[in-house]
């Protein structure tokens, strides 16, 4: 394959190619393109009604990724195309493990990616969370077009290891939350169904020094769900939480505190009680009326606007979500 700086004539056709795409791109809102086999069902309809079901199936497949997300495609496909253009390469210049069609040539990637993260001269280099997006994008339009981009070729898969390495951004140091934070947070809950829930989120999730995703995978017996993450035990000396991590199943005490204010384990216990729920998840949504609990389970995204919610300042609020997120 040729390299960045050389220009092959070859590749002429490849570049029409992307251009032409480029202007069916444009024309088309979102730039999407039906899958080839769907395409020539088209041309066989005489009645019209398999073009109805073709002009259907592309609007489906338009709404199979969000509008942002196609336009963010659209628009990394286009500049792909640029690139191309000025180095005279054809994206589609690899073939398949036979030799006998072609496919795109992951060395050509991996040079697009290279230029993506260190650029000649004075364009800005792209975060490595925007190159990753950028394959994507890649990727997803490939697939569109019937190709495969083999994003776990050495030359793809190397050259996106060493941008990470070398250019991504450290770790954020998560700050730790203190209990006087999570006292003034459970002060101002409510005592109706919705608040007894809250508060029993807010202090198992304190106490126990749980993820926002653990908190609600958490069910009342073990085995009640399929998508159970774990369960909890209630006895008289507190609660044993036994939770599927990435790294394996751990299990978590939580002893029972001083007074019932703020001991997570009445809190978990008057939930539970007036909620009236014996099995399945333990933490669900509640009626808009808030007086009766929903067999829905709540997602981590509760647990989020929970805690910014009752953070009176965003600063602590951010404080907060780092450590219970």
């Amino acid at each position: 394959m040729a390299s960045e700086d050389e220009k092959p004539t070859s590749s002429n056709s490849g570049a029409s190619n992307i251009a032409q795409d480029d202007e069916r791109d444009q024309e088309k809102s979102d730039g999407i393109a039906l899958p080839a086999h769907a395409e020539g069902l088209a041309g066989l309809a005489g009645s019209g009604a398999l073009d109805r079901l073709v002009d259907t199936a592309r609007d489906y497949a338009t709404s199979s990724t969000a509008e942002n997300t196609n336009k963010a495609y659209a628009a990394d496909w286009k500049h792909f195309g640029r690139w191309c253009r000025r180095h005279g390469a054809d994206p589609l210049s690899g073939s398949d493990p036979l030799g006998t069609a072609p496919c795109p040539d992951p060395q050509l990637i991996g040079l697009y990616l290279t230029e993506l993260a260190a650029p000649v001269g004075k364009t800005l280099a792209m975060t490595v969370t925007t190159i990753e997006r950028r394959l994507s994008g890649l990727a997803w339009h490939y697939q569109q077009r019937g190709y495969t981009l083999d994003r776990k070729n050495r030359h793809i898969a190397t050259v996106l290891a060493g941008i990470k390495r070398k250019h991504a951004r450290p770790p954020v140091q998560k700050e730790a939350i203190l209990r006087d934070d999570i006292l003034a947070m459970i002060t101002t809950l409510p005592y109706d169904l919705r608040g007894l829930r809250d508060r029993a989120i807010l202090l198992l999730g304190y106490a126990g020094g749980l993820r926002r995703s653990e908190i609600v995978s958490l069910d009342h017996g073990k085995d009640d769900t399929p998508n159970s993450g774990g369960w909890i035990d209630i006895s008289e000396d507190g609660a044993l939480l036994t939770l599927n991590a990435k790294t394996g199943w751990r299990e978590v005490e939580v002893g029972r505190g001083s007074s019932d204010q703020t001991c997570p384990v009445h809190a978990l216990e008057q939930w539970l009680h007036f909620a009236k729920i014996d099995f399945g998840p333990v933490f669900v949504r509640t009626s808009r009326d808030g007086k009766k609990a929903l067999p829905a389970r709540l997602t981590d995204k509760h647990v989020a606007r929970l805690i910014s919610r009752q953070c009176s300042m965003p600063v602590s609020a951010q404080t907060c979500l780092r450590k219970i997120g």
